[in-house]
Order: structure tokens, then C-alpha cells, then sequence
């Protein structure tokens, strides 16, 4: 079992020094023995303030984590299991009204068994009030970032946990809706971790205990600004180039927010000369993947995983946030390998989630196709790529997409920005795969390469076509 630490010792653990301010609590009028006038509940509250010398089991405040201002909210275990009453609802609430007032990201350190059994049913429809107050957290454009601890069980997991935007977890945390004394006795006990949650797309990533404050600092960075741009309205886009140059940024979207920069190509300059030329070149093993251009284009990145539906694709599929020239950029990017469902959801939830803050997102497209086996149709691969199609034509922020490979029909152009798309040279981009092409038009297989002439796949087709914007590092 991990060390479980007490909500002041979390406090420590992640923000800077001398920096924690404890915000008031809410006063609520005294009921004997609560509410539902449990016989002891008094008494075993006394006892656990005792104990802990806490009087509820949050503690809530503001406070700076690696420089960034954030209101924290840390539960304490020790305090009847962490478990959520009427006075924890209207610590919770106050929480998140001092979040928005003042523009502040929430940062929920939670450990907790669930709802309070001595208050009832008004125990558990807290967990309404802090739905409501995610909620209205959300539509105000800050983000929630959560850190899972040991344990995270019950409707905690289930509002403050699953319900941030960016979820973190300690390592051997229990993490499950079901804690440990009401799961079936067969239950796979492994199956309720953290390590569990991730690789079920349910949680973004464990971090050990002493690399928690700079993972945490560097998320709040790129999510909510940075100590220099909290709590005031982003400024007017700053010039930074002729439209349509390439690896110059577009013009400022409607949203008022500057577009991400196109990358300039890290693979083959020359144009390729015929069809099947593009397509070889851009299945060389030789060619620049995602990997490299996001190591080119970012200084600092942290990676979102999983999809919240319970996959995660990190072989097809890489999303996250990066620090480009003191900016902050979403990205979603193809790995060059055939596209899961997960990975489609996976990239859905980055769009949706860069377009509510305000942030631009930078796409490269670098697949050969959905993936198109039986599991992926289980899995709902068409939902996924119409969910994606939908975030792209949704997100009011702006979309800088880069074809940095194989551009393989649907499955590659769900992930592709209409009207901002641009082509390295060593990219092609087809309807379908010309292989598969010549199959269905019942052409023999050496009628494949003049298949791909046709198909018209190369960058400077897709240019003369009006597909792309332009190729990069090419007039």
C-alpha cells in the first residue's frame, strides 16, 4: 500500500513555499449528530478532528505550484475516510466560486471512500453540487487538473477525479468507482489502480510523489498561462509574418486566438517526380515521424492519454499540450501506423479541450488508414472518426494541420483542418490507398503505380488541386 499522506503534507508536497493561503470556511448551521440525527456521528467527528486536526475533510485555499497560481482543494483521509458530507459540499463550492472569481485553475489532490453514510442521501447529492460547480469551472474556460491519491474511490473519483480535465495519479493508488469492501469478492484487485486507469484511458499518467510539483507546475503552465497571463484577458494577436508563408502563422482566427506556426519539413526537400514516388517516400523507414517534429517544434510537452471510454492508442496516436516561443499549443499527432478508435477519441477530447481554453492546435497527419480490423469496428471506429470530423468543424479556436507522411483517406483526413492544411515534401494524401484502389477497379497488380499517377497523391497535385495551402519549404 503507498504512503498516505495527510491533505497539509499534500499541500506541501506540491506547492511552492510559504505560498498555501486556506480560504474560509463556510458556516453552516450546527445540527446534532447531523442531519439524519446519527447516534455518535458528533462524536466520531470529534474524534477525527482530533486526530487529524482538521475539522472537515478538505482543506481548500490558493496557492503556487512551480510559479502559477491555482486554488487547491485536498482532501484528508485520515477525516472519516476522506468521505463527502454537507459541510464538504459547501467547502467544495466555495472552492470553485473563489476559482472563477479570481480566474484560477482547481487542482483537486483527492483521497477519499466516497459519500458520508451518516448524512444519507444528502451525502450523495454533493456530488450534484460538485458537478454543477465542474461544470460551470469548465464553461468559464479554466482548467481542472486532478491528482489521484490512495484511495480514490466512490462518487470522489467519479466528479473531482474522472471529471478534470487532465487526471494524475501517485503511484499503487487505489483508483475505482468501487472501493474495497463493496466489490464482487472475485474481483481482479488490479484492475482498481492507477497504473490500471491509464492503460485504460480513464487517467492521464502516474507520477511519483517528487516529480509531482514540476508536472503538475508544467501542466498549470501550459493550461492556464503562466504566472504572466493569469487572471487577465489574452491581448491582440502580435504580427508575425505574411498569411500564407509557410512556417509563418495565419491570420488570427475570429476567436482572437493566433494560430500554431506550420513546421518546416524535417525529411526529402525535392518534389517527388511521379505518384508511386510520393507514396514510396512516404512510407520510407527513413522519414522524419511525429516524434521528431513534435522534439522540433516544442521546448517543453506534456502528454494527455486515453480516450475516457476505456482506450488509449499510444502507438497511432500522440495528443498533448507544448510550449512553442513562450506559447501554448495543442497538438494531436498520427504516428505513421494505422489509427485506433481510442486515438481518434483520444484526439476529439484534445480538440474540444484546447478549443474551450482558448489555446491553438497544431495537427500532423501521418497514417496509412483507420485501423480496419474486427476489434476496431467493435470498438466503434466509425463513431470515433465522425466524433473527430465533428471537433475539427466544431472548434472555434484555429486548426494547423501538417501532412508530414501517409495521408490514407477518412482515417487521415478526420484529423486534418479544412482550409489550413499544409504537405511536406516526403507526404501524400489519397482518397485511398492506390493498392487498394487498383483492387476495387479490378486492375492488375502491376497496374498499381499508374493507379497512383491518376489518383493524383503528390504534394503539388493536392496544391494545384486546392487541397493543401502550400507545401512547406516550397514557394
Amino acid at each position: 500500500m503507498p504512503e498516505r499522506l495527510s491533505a497539509r503534507a499534500m499541500l506541501d508536497l506540491v506547492t511552492d513555499d510559504d505560498t498555501f493561503t486556506e480560504l474560509p470556511s463556510p458556516i453552516r448551521e450546527y445540527t446534532p449528530d447531523g442531519p439524519l440525527s446519527w447516534q455518535g456521528y458528533d462524536a466520531s467527528r470529534a474524534r477525527a478532528a482530533a486526530r487529524t486536526g482538521e475539522r472537515e475533510s478538505v482543506v481548500c485555499g490558493t496557492g503556487s505550484v512551480e510559479g502559477t497560481r491555482a486554488v487547491l482543494i485536498a482532501f484528508e483521509f485520515g477525516f472519516l475516510g476522506g468521505s463527502l458530507g454537507e459541510r464538504t459540499g459547501d467547502r467544495l463550492e466555495a472552492a470553485y466560486t473563489h476559482a472563477r472569481e479570481h480566474r484560477l485553475p482547481v487542482v483537486p489532490l483527492v483521497a477519499t471512500g466516497g459519500s458520508r453514510m451518516q448524512e444519507g442521501m444528502l451525502a450523495l447529492t454533493q456530488l450534484q453540487r460538485v458537478a454543477r460547480q465542474s461544470v460551470l469551472t469548465r464553461e468559464a474556460g479554466l482548467p481542472q487538473i486532478a491528482v489521484l491519491r490512495d484511495p480514490t474511490t466512490g462518487g470522489g473519483w467519479a466528479t473531482l477525479g474522472a471529471g478534470a480535465d487532465v487526471i494524475l495519479a501517485l503511484p499503487g493508488a487505489q483508483v475505482g468507482f468501487a472501493g474495497s469492501r463493496v466489490r464482487p469478492p472475485d474481483a481482479d484487485p488490479a484492475a482498481y489502480t492507477a497504473e490500471a486507469q491509464v492503460t485504460a484511458g480513464a487517467a492521464d499518467a502516474v507520477v511519483p510523489p517528487a516529480e509531482l510539483r514540476g508536472v503538475l507546475g508544467l501542466w498549470l503552465r501550459l493550461l492556464a498561462g503562466g504566472p504572466a497571463r493569469q487572471g487577465t484577458p489574452p491581448g491582440p494577436p502580435r504580427p508575425l509574418g505574411a498569411a500564407g508563408e509557410p512556417g509563418a502563422p495565419q491570420p488570427p482566427s475570429p476567436a482572437g486566438v493566433e494560430p500554431a506556426p506550420v513546421p518546416a519539413a524535417l525529411g526529402a526537400t525535392g518534389l517527388p517526380r511521379t505518384g508511386w514516388a510520393a507514396v514510396q517516400r512516404a512510407r520510407s523507414p527513413e522519414r522524419p515521424r511525429a516524434q521528431a517534429y513534435l522534439d522540433a517544434c516544442f521546448t517543453r510537452r506534456a502528454a494527455l492519454s486515453g480516450d475516457r471510454c476505456g482506450g488509449s492508442d499510444p502507438d497511432g496516436m500522440l495528443c498533448g499540450f507544448g510550449e512553442r516561443d513562450g506559447r501554448t499549443v495543442a497538438y494531436a499527432a498520427q504516428t505513421g501506423a494505422a489509427t485506433r478508435p481510442a486515438g481518434y477519441r483520444t484526439a476529439a477530447r484534445l480538440v474540444r479541450l484546447a478549443d474551450r481554453l482558448g489555446i491553438p492546435v497544431l495537427t500532423l497527419v501521418d497514417t496509412p488508414g483507420a485501423a480496419n480490423d474486427a476489434e476496431a469496428e467493435r470498438q466503434g471506429a466509425g463513431a470515433a472518426i465522425a466524433d473527430l470530423f465533428g471537433a475539427v468543424a466544431a472548434a472555434r479556436v484555429p486548426v494547423t494541420t501538417l501532412v508530414v507522411g501517409e495521408g490514407g483517406s477518412g482515417g487521415a483526413l478526420a484529423l486534418a483542418a479544412p482550409g489550413n492544411t499544409w504537405a511536406t515534401p516526403d507526404s501524400y494524401f489519397s482518397v485511398i490507398a492506390p493498392e487498394l484502389a487498383a483492387a476495387i477497379l479490378k486492375r492488375a497488380p502491376e497496374e498499381v503505380e499508374a493507379t497512383a499517377e491518376q489518383l493524383r497523391i503528390r504534394p503539388q497535385d493536392l496544391l494545384e488541386l486546392g487541397v493543401i495551402r502550400g507545401i512547406v519549404d516550397h514557394p
